[in-house]
């Protein structure tokens, strides 16, 4: 996949295609530099949405401190549909982690892996796209199951789709709801644990929390 998909056809057709490639693991040097992009969308939005709706985009890249970071905004390319994620905020994504001065040796992705209808998530599109190995993180799982872990930081449990696991829950904060980490492009659920779990001061991770922050400031102007 060279460009972004602009039809739904289009996109189940790379997804097809990027679910079937064997790309070579990545595995984490010591001390990687992870980052993270966000895509925010006007206060009070709800619902699907429409094609042009305004959106902004963050990212920021820590290694112990942040080290970089980018914002841009955009139009919607789609309104949102399950398992169509990308067809929406993949290219402003894209667009924002380009302007970082300095590539993430990871990137954290709002959005799941291969908990996807087609086993290709916009967190596995994305990494592709930008040759960069990607992790997903959410809230919530799209198709896959599992059940949460004890209530300690740190504490793990896997999340399987249709026998196989494509993610953990992990608990990044004690008495706190637990994170989904999906693998994304390059990455497997135990690589993207030991990411997630390395920046993971808060409940979301530092880098994918930052960049959150960051899209949000743009959206208010204060950037």
């Amino acid at each position: 996949m060279t460009q972004w998909p602009t039809t739904v056809d289009a996109l189940v057709a790379a997804q097809h295609e990027l679910a079937a490639a064997d790309p070579e693991p990545w595995r984490p040097p010591a001390e990687p530099l992870i980052g993270g992009c966000f895509a925010a969308f006007p206060k009070g939005y709800a619902g699907p949405g429409a094609v042009g709706d305004p959106v902004w985009a963050g990212a920021a890249a820590y290694r112990r401190r942040r080290v970089c970071h980018a914002t841009t905004s955009s139009a919607a390319g789609w309104s949102y549909r399950p398992g169509l994620l990308a067809l929406r905020v993949g290219p402003v994504l894209d667009a924002v982690v380009r302007l970082m001065p300095q590539p993430p040796d990871v990137l954290l992705v709002d959005a799941t892996g291969r908990d996807h209808p087609r086993r290709c998530g916009l967190a596995v599109q994305l990494g592709a796209m930008l040759d960069l190995p990607t992790v997903g993180v959410t809230h919530r799982l799209l198709l896959a199951g599992g059940e949460w872990p004890p209530d300690e930081r740190g504490a793990t449990s896997p999340v399987a789709l249709a026998g196989d696991v494509v993610a953990y829950w992990l608990r990044t904060r004690q008495g706190r709801r637990p994170v989904a980490v999906h693998a994304g492009w390059r990455t497997d659920p135990d690589v993207a644990v030991r990411v997630v779990s390395a920046c993971a001061k808060h409940r979301t991770p530092t880098p994918l929390r930052e960049a959150r922050r960051l899209a949000r400031a743009a959206r208010a102007g204060v950037l």
